[in-house]
């Protein structure tokens, strides 16, 4: 008989982001890691820091050994719902939308002074230093 697991979204797992309360992702399985952060040889930072996003290449750099993978197996709690989107879009970029480009072209309009005045005091600079020589 098939085992049913929780499917979760990568939006709920981003909110367990604390130290009181830290899901990671790691091979599209979602494991409860609180009660291991004190424990952790790399430290809590380094699994605080990789709640919200897929950490399978983190986890797999860091050349963890086969006690560490049988270990995960104690804080499993569920799945990543392949159905769901793999990042939740942050507010700040569903605001933005397409507007950035073109903000970023009016910067660019309004302060192209700044990079002719470094490149032009450079020149002159370097033309008097060669000269004194």
């Amino acid at each position: 008989m098939p085992t049913l697991t929780k499917l979760f979204t990568m939006e709920e797992t981003s909110q367990h982001n604390t130290k009181d309360d830290c899901w990671v992702v790691i091979d599209g399985k979602v494991y409860d890691v609180s009660s291991y952060l004190d424990e952790h040889p790399g430290g809590d930072d380094v699994l605080l820091g990789a709640t919200g996003k897929d950490a399978t290449d983190e986890f797999e750099d860091a050349g963890h050994s086969k006690d560490a993978r049988e270990l995960m197996e104690k804080f499993f709690i569920g799945e990543l719902d392949p159905s769901s989107t793999s990042i939740p879009q942050l507010e700040i970029v569903k605001k933005a939308g397409r507007n950035i480009p073109k903000k970023v072209m009016e910067i660019t309009k309004q302060y192209w002074f700044v990079p002719v005045a470094v490149v032009g005091i450079s020149v002159v600079v370097g033309f008097l230093y060669t000269r004194k020589k």
